[in-house]
């Protein structure tokens, strides 16, 4: 193990377009369904119904919050439809199974989508066995992150103790409140969507691959 990492014992890990590459743009699809949802509701085009899907991602944390705050949309009803898709551009990871199986301590999934979506997604990449639990949008109360909110009960659900964790996501803005808390933090730089402006000073890894970056902390002396 990489000696600066050796104290880590929970090892958290955001689940879309960071267990898999946002090169497969599986989550292409569920921005897609977003887009339909937002426009069914509102009665407006698709262009204006992106508009407002992004403003209330960048305002709100994920588009579901902010078209529960601003039209009281059923979360059931709206992740139901919105992770309503095929994941045939997905596949086994075995490298990147084996790589988690050998980590020190807990392996945790922390996703703003849900449970049911998340079991879907890791079974297809090979890794519905290689996680200790899940902390999904529901287990947040629907507070995503980045509201510190989300973090902090993810903690208390799993008696984490921040200085001895690191946290591995695709949005650099959703690291900060982990750094916050006193984790470690990898920045997945995959090319996936950014808040504007998003600062990088509160990063501590950046890697474009997850499953090489693991592979190599694991190798060095």
């Amino acid at each position: 193990m990489l000696a600066r990492l050796a104290p880590i014992r929970n090892w958290i890990f955001d689940l879309d377009n960071t267990l898999y590459p946002a090169s497969a743009r599986l989550f292409d699809k569920i921005d897609e369904r977003m887009g339909l949802f937002v426009a069914g509701l509102l009665g407006v085009d698709r262009a204006e119904a992106h508009r407002i899907q992004k403003s209330y991602f960048h305002a709100h944390g994920t588009t579901l919050a902010g078209l529960m705050v601003e039209h009281d949309v059923d979360p059931h009803e709206f992740l139901n439809f919105v992770h309503d898709i095929e994941m045939d551009v997905l596949a086994h990871n075995a490298p990147l199974a084996a790589a988690i199986a050998r980590l020190p301590g807990r392996r945790i999934v922390f996703t703003n989508g849900d449970a049911p979506y998340a079991a879907r997604v890791l079974a297809r990449l090979g890794l519905a066995e290689a996680f200790d639990g899940m902390h999904d949008v529901h287990a947040m109360g629907l507070v995503p992150k980045p509201h510190p909110a989300a973090y902090q009960g993810l903690l208390e659900s799993f008696a984490i103790d921040p200085r001895t964790s690191l946290f591995a996501e695709d949005m650099a803005r959703n690291l900060k409140p982990a750094k916050d808390l006193g984790m470690t933090t990898l920045w997945v730089d995959n090319g996936s969507e950014q808040g504007p402006d998003a600062a990088r000073d509160h990063i501590d890894f950046v890697t474009s691959d997850i499953t090489r970056w693991l592979h190599d902390i694991l190798e060095d002396a």
